[in-house]
């Protein structure tokens, strides 16, 4: 898709927009096609909540050195974990629409969603809903994948895209670029066919099926909240609400002398802080700093996977590390 859309030359060159943090795939794809990245912050203090004005502010001093053009949104959040509600969803939209902007929609989570409260809209869907206006003009592509989610759970590759109001001679160069394209393993495929058409009541598998996706569902939840928790139980260290996806990506406080050896390593203080981790521990996080965060902010992004027992063993470690670590730089 990113190729189609990139163009032109210097101030005319295609801005693509992402959400900061970010899944750095999207950075490095923008930097093979020699597009220019465009950020926008999530905002932190609402729960990494995506905020239309902060996507005005972005998209207005872009346009100074390029030609915005694209505006991606990952929901759920990689590697926040925040849940967009539908309001959000619609200013999304009609910012798109006033501004005649690609929507990409990364919704390749959308099956896992925890909290209470909050639940997963498509943009297709709400796109449609919101009126011929919108449904007519807006151009969407929704990507969905067996790779996460309760199906491939990060394993099976396969997956998807829906193009919606693309032209007709471009939907034929797209197809051209597809093509030249090797199809995924045979048991990706399988599996994507699964996901686009699960078991129905009635059928025999219906009953097991159901019984797996929940039991996979509820224990990741279960995991979520207590990452959640237990994080938040330790001085120094802030979790949001892990509301979906499959991660943590705690704020974490970094004291000055620690920021200072960083530097004499010629390292990010949070890469710093996550290698004396994985030294010590032999646990190993993402810093924040590959996915972007606000300057001055520090992060990781650690994986809600491990069955539960492990995963209490692990926050445990990463409490008493992040304890010392603290001491050892006050």
């Amino acid at each position: 898709i990113l190729k189609i859309l990139v163009s032109g030359g210097g101030k005319s060159r295609t801005g693509v927009m992402i959400p900061i943090p970010q899944y750095p795939l999207y950075s490095a794809a923008i930097s093979e096609l020699d597009a220019i990245q465009v950020n926008y912050y999530l905002d932190e203090e609402n729960c990494w909540a995506l905020d239309v004005n902060e996507l005005r502010r972005s998209l207005n001093e872009a346009k100074a050195y390029c030609n915005p053009k694209v505006l991606c949104i990952i929901n759920p959040g990689n590697p926040t974990g925040q849940v967009q509600n539908r309001k959000c969803i619609e200013d999304v939209i009609h910012f798109a629409w006033e501004e005649k902007l690609f929507l990409l929609a990364d919704e390749v989570y959308q099956d896992n969603v925890y909290s209470e409260g909050c639940q997963f809209h498509s943009f297709k869907k709400i796109l449609y809903e919101m009126g011929p206006e919108y449904y007519n003009n807006v151009e969407l592509a929704s990507f969905h994948s067996t790779s996460k989610g309760y199906m491939g759970e990060c394993g099976y590759r396969g997956g998807y895209m829906e193009v919606i109001n693309l032209h007709p001679e471009i939907k034929g160069q797209l197809v051209k670029l597809l093509s030249v394209r090797l199809c995924p393993p045979v048991s990706g495929q399988a599996a994507m066919d699964i996901v686009v058409n699960p078991p129905i009541p009635g059928e025999e598998s219906y009953s097991q099926f159901i019984k797996e996706k929940e039991s996979v569902l509820n224990n990741l939840a279960k995991k979520a909240k207590l990452t959640e928790d237990m994080f938040n139980k330790v001085p120094g260290i802030h979790c949001n609400p892990l509301q979906g996806a499959m991660y943590a990506f705690p704020r974490i406080f970094i004291p000055s002398k620690a920021i200072e050896e960083a530097k004499a390593h010629k390292m990010a203080p949070d890469m710093f802080y996550c290698m004396k981790l994985l030294e010590e521990t032999g646990i190993c996080v993402v810093p924040g700093s590959g996915f972007g965060q606000r300057e001055g902010s520090y992060h990781f992004r650690m994986t809600i996977l491990p069955p539960v027992e492990k995963l209490k063993i692990l926050l445990e470690k990463v409490k008493d590390f992040h304890i010392k670590f603290l001491e050892k730089y006050a």
